[in-house]
């Protein structure tokens, strides 16, 4: 009986329509288009046919030169489906996948019609959900982004019958030699972007082993946080917010004012690792509105966004009995598993909680947030589980909460189910 019950009231997502295909984000350049609008890379060149002989890609260079990467210098030409006959297309369930060119040599090398990326083999066939970070400068994000996707690989993926796999093996080179290498095995704390180091971004895919279900992507931008309230830096990484599907809004304790001070002081003569003062959170949001939520109807955006707190572990200085900032039995200092499902007790507790402090600590971006988002919620990770000292990280890294926030968004992306397990 308690059985049923309990299943009555759990929180099922109302079944997401299945379309014959969808629009695509590129998860490069994040521009939207239709399927049928992809262009394709040759598989051969001929010396014979200057249409396919081999010659630069100016689009992919420009790409490229954003991010500081040089130029390639002949690449197998484009073919532009809209001078391919019909009967030489290749669909795969009503999503364009192919070409057959005048001489009867098959791509199926799908691109970006902007920026000449090569697409995920699932584009256009299940919606483009993308997850962007965004934060202002030090608030941790190269290091949350490291420590979520080594989580997401090791543990969470396990946990939801799922895998989370690079999009390439380039990508999966970079992340294990420039981060979690350095992190997980070395425990050097990584460096702040610079704003002048412009990172492609990190494309991974968490891929559920239900065939029927769709893949998330998720797009890193490593972007420098003094970006984040540059007006012209930040048009440069715009449109990947824009088109997110979800976005993790992370705060750094020590960038709240209110409590900076007190952090300090409690933490004695051996602070550990400490950031400068940088933007406030409430002028990263007054940046996103004066980018892009201004111009949304109603001068708000719909996109589910996880406000996440990090640095959890530095709140241990401010905890007490009485709880004026935080408990010392409190939800923050507790690691959660959620297997499944997303807790919706555990959830509704972390997001109560870290929503009540924000509000004590900085109200005025609470109230920023209220304004310009729909749909937000609160939570509280640390990456590392502890704070550094001397740019290293002592004993065994354990995330906590860590990949809480992601979870949250796979709930509201109706990707996975939400229940109460008490």
């Amino acid at each position: 009986m308690f059985a049923l019950l309990k299943r009555m009231f759990e929180k099922k997502q109302p079944a997401k329509e299945r379309l014959p295909f969808y629009d695509i984000v590129c998860p490069y350049c994040f521009s939207k288009f239709h399927h049928e609008e992809v262009v394709f890379r040759a598989s051969h060149h001929r010396e014979d046919d200057e249409a396919l002989a081999l010659q630069e890609d100016e689009l992919l260079n420009i790409y490229r030169g954003k991010f500081g990467l040089a130029p390639i210098d002949e690449l197998e030409a484009i073919i532009d489906p809209a001078i391919i006959p019909d009967e030489n297309k290749i669909y795969s369930n009503h999503v364009l996948m192919g070409v057959s060119d005048k001489y009867s040599v098959v791509t199926k090398t799908r691109l970006c019609p902007s920026c000449h990326n090569d697409l995920p083999v699932t584009a256009g066939k299940h919606p483009s959900n993308i997850v962007s970070i965004v934060g202002a400068t030090s608030v941790g994000k190269s290091v949350y982004m490291t420590s979520l996707i080594h989580t997401l690989q090791h543990v969470t993926a396990n946990n939801f019958n799922a895998a989370c796999i690079p999009l390439d093996n380039e990508i999966s080179k970079r992340f294990r030699v420039n981060y979690e290498i350095p992190l997980f095995e070395n425990g050097s704390l990584l460096q702040s972007t610079e704003k002048s180091n412009r990172q492609e971004p990190f494309i991974f895919q968490f891929v559920f082993k239900d065939e029927d279900q769709s893949p998330l992507t998720l797009v890193f931008f490593d972007v420098a946080g003094e970006g984040m309230t540059d007006k012209e830096y930040i048009k440069l990484h715009a449109a990947h917010i824009k088109n997110s599907a979800g976005i993790l809004f992370l705060v750094d304790p020590m960038q709240i004012r209110a409590i900076r001070a007190k952090l300090i002081h409690q933490m004695g003569e051996q602070p550990g690792e400490l950031v400068a003062q940088g933007d406030e959170p409430r002028e990263v949001v007054i940046s996103l509105f004066g980018d892009f939520i201004a111009h949304l109807e109603n001068s708000k955006t719909s996109i589910p966004t996880a406000v996440v707190l990090t640095k959890s572990d530095l709140l241990h200085a401010l905890k007490d009995e009485d709880g004026d900032y935080i408990r010392t039995n409190s939800n923050v200092f507790r690691n959660v598993t959620h297997k499944g499902c997303l807790d919706l007790d555990e959830f509704a507790n972390i997001n109560g909680e870290i929503r009540r402090f924000l509000e004590k600590v900085d109200i005025p971006f609470v109230n920023a947030l209220d304004v310009y988002f729909k749909d937000t919620s609160y939570f509280a990770i640390s990456a590392l589980g502890s704070n550094p000292k001397d740019q290293q990280v002592s004993g065994i890294i354990s995330p906590v909460r860590v990949d809480e926030p992601f979870i949250w968004l796979l709930y509201k992306l109706r990707f996975i189910e939400g229940r109460n397990e008490q």
